[in-house]
């Protein structure tokens, strides 16, 4: 009986017998997950200080942080804040931290509360753009990266364009991505769009 030969690189080797390599990747994804967690806490004050006047049904459904291992290969975490998914109606405001690439905040509508918030975002577009925010191009809400076929960048559309944007599609995404290595500011960061956001969405 012959015998399948699997090998290890040289670099793999050089990882398997490192378990320290394992403990820390844990360690950071623990880390990400207090920060998720604080930042749930610091955006359910900004609701309640700033007044957004949300629908009770979006309010009323409590935080959740999903946790995986395999978004394209990678790690990942996503608080959902606030949120409400049924079909066909979402509002959600989602953080992402994504392992070797970035954290994100994007707001996901469709439904009914696509078509209540697009007439207050298209009033904001100058806002929005401002604050470097992209628009979604792709065709499945669900996909989470910054490519070309997924996000435009605001400042790469005309208001018009921005406007006609807006009315395509079952649903809407607007979002916003910053580098892993703002680590020590992006709490701060993510807390300053999360306001916009949802300041777009009280107007």
């Amino acid at each position: 009986m012959s015998e399948t030969k699997i090998r290890l690189s040289e670099q793999e080797m050089q990882m398997v017998v490192n378990a320290e390599l394992i403990l820390t990747k844990n360690r950071i994804i623990e880390k990400a997950g207090l920060l998720l967690s604080s930042l749930q806490h610091s955006f359910h004050e900004i609701i309640i200080n700033k007044g957004t006047g949300l629908p009770a049904e979006i309010l009323n459904t409590s935080a959740k942080i999903s946790r995986g291992e395999n978004y394209e290969g990678l790690p990942y975490l996503i608080l959902d804040y606030p949120r409400y998914f049924t079909k066909p109606d979402i509002f959600a405001v989602r953080t992402m931290f994504w392992w070797g690439h970035f954290f994100s905040i994007t707001l996901h509508l469709a439904g009914k509360y696509k078509d209540l918030y697009v007439p207050k975002i298209e009033n904001a577009f100058s806002s929005l753009k401002d604050a470097e925010f992209q628009v979604s191009a792709g065709e499945d809400e669900w996909v989470h990266h910054f490519e070309k076929n997924n996000y435009l960048p605001l400042k790469s559309l005309s208001e018009t364009d921005f406007n006609v944007k807006m009315q395509e599609g079952s649903f809407l995404k607007l979002a916003k991505k910053y580098p892993l290595s703002e680590w020590p500011v992006v709490a701060e960061k993510l807390e300053r769009d999360f306001t916009l956001l949802t300041g777009v969405c009280s107007r």
